[in-house]
């Protein structure tokens, strides 16, 4: 891995192979690793950026709160260190809400979006009051809390779920309490989603727990033009689950 100093945290990231410039975008409360396994397909096709977001990984963070639109600044700092004008981006869960808010505020960087078990929704007040106690009990408990809880939900696949637990254990208190914080104030952008004119890809697993199939094929109603793959079986880490099928999924982002 490699840092960066970004808007006074050190952000680390690993680059490989060579194309056009694809940056995947890591979920909650996970890390750039998640995507191995469908870099090491791509990479022949893409110059592949993988950056931890602030607060996971080998990437730093800050005591006070930020938002979606603050990580997606990152990138964009990340990417003017690394001399790329335009990406296409892949995010997953909250790597996704990542990739729109970055496709909001720059969109001229952006040559196309990939949706990767996410959605363009925003929290409701329910849901919103449920990530600021969790972000609570992370304070006072330990990231243990969210691992042993979302293991689970993240995916069937128990040697999947083997490789998940220690990744999420191992994330830092402030990182994850942060990101939750950053997820319930996030903007709704189905507005903006509605009336995107680059190419969007939406992967999603039709036995997704945490943010069902319904959420991409909204997307796609409401946008015809963008490209909607269930992956029958896969739960919410295609990435993961089934590497194989999601990566040619991505190329549609040449």
């Amino acid at each position: 891995m490699d840092t960066v100093n970004v808007n006074g945290i050190e952000l680390a990231y690993r680059r490989l192979g060579k194309g056009s410039p694809l940056v995947l975008i890591h979920g909650y409360p996970l890390d750039h690793s998640i995507w191995d396994d469908v870099a090491s397909l791509l990479e022949h096709d893409f110059d592949l950026i993988l950056p931890d977001l602030r607060g996971f990984g080998g990437s730093g963070t800050v005591d006070t709160p930020y938002s979606m639109a603050e990580i997606a600044g990152d990138l964009a700092t990340l990417l003017d260190f690394l001399g790329v004008d335009k990406a296409s981006f892949a995010g997953h869960s909250m790597g996704g809400y990542v990739a729109l808010a970055f496709a909001k505020a720059y969109p001229n960087r952006v040559n196309g979006l990939a949706l990767v078990s996410s959605q363009a929704a925003g929290d409701t007040p329910e849901r919103r009051e449920g990530r600021y106690k969790t972000a609570a009990d992370v304070v006072e408990k330990g990231v243990s809390v969210v691992a042993e809880t979302m293991t689970e939900k993240l995916t069937a696949d128990q040697k999947v779920r083997d490789r998940l637990h220690p990744l999420i254990q191992k994330q830092s208190v402030a990182g994850v309490a942060g990101a939750l914080k950053a997820m319930a104030e996030r903007e709704d952008l189905t507005s903006f989603v509605a009336s995107f004119e680059r190419t969007l890809v939406l992967i999603h697993g039709d036995a997704d727990e945490l943010i069902p199939v319904d959420r991409a094929r909204e997307i796609k109603f409401l946008l015809p033009p963008a490209l909607l793959f269930e992956l029958s079986g896969a739960g919410h880490m295609p990435m993961m689950e089934m590497p194989e099928q999601t990566a040619p999924l991505l190329k549609h982002l040449k």
